[in-house]
């Protein structure tokens, strides 16, 4: 039965070549897509990425309508776009990640919509800067099927690499939760200021500094010694290659997403910066990039925790 339901995912990756031309020009079109591991995983990845933000864009446009202050960075420029047009299903989702604190009503319900909201944060900011380590397995993967082997599609890659993340969204949502329960006023996803937001800030530059950060630079700035050494043609293996590699990923960046907090966890701005910097941290070489970040962010948290002193 294993065998049986492998198969098909081996069959689409192998070196056989096949004739299309009895196929008009989209089919011939679609069948050349379905053939290209890497033109495949670029689509989908794409396609996700943009959806992502585009689902953000829409609820930071929300939170920063319903703010009566818009402290927020960005705030005064979200109030003059227009409301995205959005399903109901949407509608509901924003209502509960906006919610105000003192939470009321389904804590389960808050809890499931903020892991959704931390997730499409992590497909939006961190899914690009693993584009690299992608892209070398499509490069394995498809020299290996042109010699005839059998090979795991590229997308179980990814979803094991989106499984760690997910993991990781139900974290940041139970701080988010403890954080804005504590406070007992506000919005949920407003900007947590004074000592709470120094503290963050603190935790984030300190880690800029540390050499597990570094190690965990590390294997993600050269992802092709550990794709090959752990090849696997069972998809299980991969998936679970992706959640290793995903691992490697939250080392680098679980720190920077807790920025998050100190700008307001719906700031699109500050995210997009965060984004690029971590694609430009994983693709520069040396501690340049992280220790003048680490600088930066000591001396905001400094500023906040003298001013909430």
């Amino acid at each position: 039965m294993i065998n049986a339901a492998i198969q098909p995912i081996r069959f689409c990756m192998t070196g056989e070549q096949h004739d299309f031309s009895h196929l008009d020009r989209a089919g011939r079109a679609a069948a050349e897509v379905a053939r290209s591991p890497l033109l495949t995983v670029t689509l989908t990845i794409a396609a996700g990425i943009a959806l992502s933000w585009f689902i953000l864009l829409a609820m930071a446009i929300r939170g920063a309508e319903t703010r009566i202050a818009g402290y927020a960075a960005g705030d005064w420029l979200l109030r003059y776009l227009p409301q995205l047009p959005l399903p109901g299903f949407l509608s509901q989702f924003f209502s509960l990640c906006l919610a105000p604190a003192p939470l009321a009503g389904s804590v389960g319900a808050k809890a499931l919509a903020l892991v959704a909201m931390w997730f499409l944060m992590a497909v939006a900011a961190m899914l690009p800067s693993a584009a690299p380590m992608i892209r070398t397995y499509c490069e394995i993967a498809d020299t290996a099927r042109i010699k005839g082997e059998p090979v795991v599609h590229p997308l179980v890659l990814v979803a094991g690499y989106l499984a760690t993340w997910l993991a990781a969204s139900a974290l940041f949502a139970g701080l988010t939760l403890a954080i804005y329960a504590v406070a007992g006023s506000g919005q949920m996803l407003d900007p947590v200021v004074g000592l709470a937001g120094g503290v963050a800030l603190l935790v984030a530059g300190l880690y800029q500094f540390s050499g597990l950060k570094q190690a965990c630079l590390e294997k993600c700035r050269n992802p092709f010694s550990i794709l090959f050494a752990n090849w696997s043609t069972k998809p299980w293996r991969i998936f679970r290659l992706g959640t290793e590699q995903g691992a490697w990923c939250l080392g680098c960046c679980w720190a920077l997403m807790l920025v998050m907090f100190a700008v307001g966890a719906m700031n699109v701005f500050w995210m997009a910066l965060i984004g690029v910097f971590t694609l430009i941290e994983k693709q520069t070489a040396g501690r340049v990039a992280s220790r003048v970040a680490g600088a930066i962010l000591l001396v905001w948290a400094a500023a906040l925790l003298l001013g909430s002193a």
